[in-house]
């Protein structure tokens, strides 16, 4: 298990509305710090991914379980 300062859940939400959450956490975090996002949309995995090459923020897990995509992203 990853250890998380700030959980998004974001299940249900359509894009973009996962990535915006995401945005927002990270904004509140300091470097270093790792949120864990939970979302529903099949396309969650995409828009976070490319946002994430973009940043420079660092997946460090992704997970796929039935209906839903856990990630864990470590603010740089």
């Amino acid at each position: 298990m990853i250890e998380y300062d700030i959980e998004v859940d974001a299940t249900g939400l359509n894009c973009p509305l996962p990535l915006l959450r995401l945005k927002k956490a990270l904004q509140q975090m300091l470097s270093g710090h790792v949120v864990k996002v939970i979302a529903t949309d099949p396309a969650a995995h995409l828009d976070i991914g490319v946002y994430s090459d973009q940043t420079g923020h660092r997946i460090l897990s992704y997970l796929k379980e039935e209906d839903k995509q856990i990630f864990y992203i470590k603010k740089k």
